[in-house]
């Protein structure tokens, strides 16, 4: 047992029941940053991690009714495809042995775009509630499209670089969903997406060779018991304050490894 990274576990589980994000954006930088894993490790490893993590927390959220699971079918009708395509793609043009530094930047990209739409998450949720009461036909009709594509993208990004899928995932489900996901319903639908596409990514990496299980066992020591209690705590607390203060690190994280790749 391996007490720092089990910590690390903790404080990420914790985040992620609360506000739904962190899974793949918060650990896979601090896998490389601070414990010296190789991307691709770090990514695969997060993946698994992740998807275990979040199944914790989940739990709580269905048993407190804050899951819409009509929204968790149309995300993955689109998420799980993509991912199933970018792992195969990745095996058959070798884009599995990337070099790292293309990998760290991938991630920080990833990054900078899951800050940026975290720090103006309230202006694309009033831009989406706009085009909600103003064309209200147009935009029910354009909805479920929309939101298989958004999971698309989420796949294909969650995929490559684990990171999307909780903090940009609640960032589009807030402008494609305005008036019909509460706070509450928001991190519980955006976790349970969640779940089965970082497992099917992560399965996929596994196979690729991209785990490392004593580190995974490690993180999940910590996280399992962190994700139950932040998901206990937001049913109580409101996560913005926490979301924005992430935001902020994520970016300067991003700048962090741009500066090393």
């Amino acid at each position: 047992m391996d007490l720092v990274t089990s910590v690390a576990g903790l404080l990420v589980g914790v985040v992620v029941g609360l506000t739904g994000v962190g899974g793949g954006s918060l650990m896979t930088p601090i896998l490389v940053l601070l414990f010296g894993v190789a991307p691709h490790t770090a990514i695969g490893t997060d993946l698994l991690f992740a998807s275990i993590t979040k199944l914790a927390g989940v739990g709580v959220h269905h048993q407190h009714g804050s899951v819409d699971w009509k929204i968790v079918r149309r995300l993955a009708y689109g998420s799980l495809p993509a991912a199933a395509a970018t792992l195969a793609w990745m095996q058959m043009s070798d884009a599995a042995r990337i070099n790292g530094g293309l990998l760290i930047s991938a991630v920080a990209v990833a990054l900078l775009i899951t800050a940026a739409g975290m720090l103006f998450k309230e202006q694309l949720h009033a831009l989406g509630r706009r085009w909600r009461t103003g064309t209200p036909d147009q935009f029910k009709h354009l909805q479920p499209v929309l939101t298989v594509v958004t999971g698309v993208l989420l796949g294909v990004l969650v995929t490559l670089t684990s990171i999307g899928a909780g903090a940009l995932g609640t960032v589009l489900l807030v402008y494609l969903y305005p008036l019909r996901l509460t706070p509450k319903l928001l991190v519980g639908t955006d976790l349970a997406h969640a779940i089965p596409l970082a497992l099917i990514a992560g399965l996929g990496h596994l196979w690729l060779g991209h785990v490392d299980w004593a580190l995974l066992g490690n993180l999940l020591l910590g996280s399992l018991p962190g994700v139950v209690v932040g998901s206990l705590l937001s049913t109580r607390l409101p996560g913005a304050w926490v979301q924005r203060a992430i935001a902020v690190v994520l970016g300067l994280v991003a700048i962090k490894l741009l500066s090393v790749a």
